[in-house]
This record gives C-alpha cells, structure tokens and sequence, in this order.
C-alpha cells in the first residue's frame, strides 16, 4: 500500500485468488434451451493436491499473452475473491485472468496504489519508457496505471521488501 504522512496504511488482503494446477476438461457453456454457448466454456483445473476447481471463461477473462488454453496445460487463473459464487463442489469461479505456465515469466494480478505497490505490499513497479501499459482487449492505456487493477508480467525482482520490478507489460483491468 502507499503512505500516508509516513505512516503505512494496514496490510490489505488481495481482492483476487488464484489457482495454479493443470487443465483436465474444457466445456462449451450452455445458454438458454440447452443450446451450446461457444462464447463461455468451463476450465477445469486440477491443482497440486488432486483438487478439482472450475472456472468459467467468458470473453471477458484475459489470457495474459493472449494464449490459448487446452487441456493437458499447467496455468494459473485468478477471481474476484469478492463475487458472489455458488456453494458448489467442485468450487466454480468467474476467472478475471489466466496464464499458462512459462519458464522466467511471473504474473501478478491485483490493485496497485499510487506508488504502484500492490495491496499487500508485496511488489512495487518500477516503470520506464520500455514498458508497455495496455488494454485487455490490447490497446495502448492512455494514463497511468497508477490505483488500478492490474495484470502485471515480469521476469525478475528485488528480494527487497516490497520486491521491485520493471514489468515487460502492464494490462490495465478496466471496469
């Protein structure tokens, strides 16, 4: 978080979760009269543990890097911790994100204040002209990136604490 007259605000909880595992099964959703809804299709991931965890995937979902995904492939997907879910097993989640699994490369998704420190003061960006700040649907962000949320990708950090980092993209999560 940022600080206020010197002071550190509390540490905050990440308003997303995530789930690391690999792809079991992809379902075409189902809209209205049973009709196969090509535009949402569920994931089901298993995670490291043999747990069973569903996401929906709706065009609104970013693929960082915009992969596809398949089964058989080790990914993370990231939700709204806040959203209101069914109680079902296996767990269902509207995924906000998604990212396959790539050597050197790390993703962080959350809400960076003004100093461009996430909520848990765990990651700080360093930002220079190299980086790029776009859109989910790819467009160049006109502003900053400062208090939004964001999907962040990166190769290295400092083992400060907050670690820093000067992300290869930034991906603005507009409301």
């Amino acid at each position: 978080m940022d600080f206020i007259l010197g002071e550190r605000r509390p540490l905050q909880r990440n308003r997303y979760g995530s789930v690391t595992g690999t792809i079991v099964e992809m379902t075409p959703g189902r809209g209205g009269g049973g009709r196969i809804n090509g535009c949402i299709i569920f994931v089901s991931l298993e995670d490291e543990n043999g747990n069973n965890v569903m996401f929906v995937v709706t065009p609104a979902t970013y693929a960082v890097d915009f992969d596809t995904f398949s089964v058989g492939m080790r990914c993370t997907f990231w939700y709204d911790a806040d959203a209101p879910m069914p109680l079902i097993y296996p767990p269902q989640y509207n995924a906000v994100a998604g990212a396959r699994e790539k050597n050197g490369r790390m993703v962080s998704v959350g809400f960076f204040g003004t100093s461009l420190v996430n909520e848990e003061q765990t990651l700080q960006l360093n930002m220079d002209a190299g980086v790029e700040v776009r859109t989910t649907n790819n467009q160049y962000y006109q502003g900053s990136p400062a208090n939004h949320k964001l999907v962040v990708t990166y190769e290295t950090s400092t083992r400060s604490i907050p670690a820093q980092t000067t992300p290869t993209k930034v991906v603005v999560l507009c409301d």
